[in-house]
């Protein structure tokens, strides 16, 4: 096997076991902190971008210091914006697994999403918070890609595809059991009020779509090293 195809396979591996390790560790969710906020900026962002692909505005996009967050929009087509918080949260982790299987795409997409945060930032922030977490993160991403070998901002980005990855599935499995027994406002929520379609049917139909995207990306990244099995 070539040695770049040993490390993409091997630094996914790595991550997703440091992910794991790291939830048994106590507080390193201080140190897991700035990635949850960075997957909730991709979660509002992804309502954001829906908005304005369906034609419709963005009044503000906030993220807060518990990691939730909350956009607001005018206009559009409200189905496709409730659901694409969580979908594109799944769906940006399962295309970080299929450009990193190719070390030589890490850094360019680092700078890609640095910039995506910012641009948000930029313009549908309305907090300090939002504001000031949304510049560090784009700045910490832009240090990593800049300063950074290609090996480690390989492994940079494979572990950023595994968070953002687990914490959708984190996030879907906790919207179910909120929706299950609270009254909760919510995407899901959101989702019946529109549709009269009860909010755990959406949590378990946008799990199942996430589970999905994921194990096709998965198998792309396998199968685009020409591994076999006997």
């Amino acid at each position: 096997m070539p040695k770049k195809d040993r490390d993409s396979l091997n630094f996914l591996l790595i991550a997703s076991a440091l992910t794991v390790i790291l939830g048994f560790i106590p507080m390193a969710s201080l140190l897991v902190y700035p990635l949850r906020l960075f997957v909730t900026f991709i979660h509002e962002g992804g309502h954001a971008l829906a908005a304005l692909f369906t034609l419709g505005s963005v009044r503000h996009m906030i993220v807060y210091p518990n990691a939730s967050g909350e956009t607001l929009t005018q206009g559009g087509i409200p189905l496709v914006i409730a659901s694409a918080g969580y979908l594109t949260s799944t769906a940006y982790g399962a295309s970080l697994l299929v450009l990193c299987r190719n070390g030589l795409n890490a850094k360019p997409v680092l700078f890609l999403t640095a910039g995506l945060i910012l641009i948000l930032t930029a313009f549908f922030s309305v907090n300090t918070f939002t504001l000031i977490t949304g510049i560090m993160l784009s700045a910490g991403i832009i240090l990593i890609a800049i300063w950074s070998s290609k090996r480690v901002a390989h492994f940079f980005l494979s572990f950023l595809a595994v968070q953002c990855c687990l914490n959708a599935f984190s996030d879907l499995t906790t919207l179910f059991l909120i929706s299950a027994t609270t009254n909760s406002h919510s995407d899901a929520r959101a989702m019946q009020g529109m549709t009269f379609i009860p909010s755990t049917i959406w949590a378990v139909f946008w799990l199942v779509i996430s589970v999905v995207t994921l194990l096709f990306a998965l198998r792309t990244h396998y199968h685009s090293k020409g591994f076999s099995t006997p």
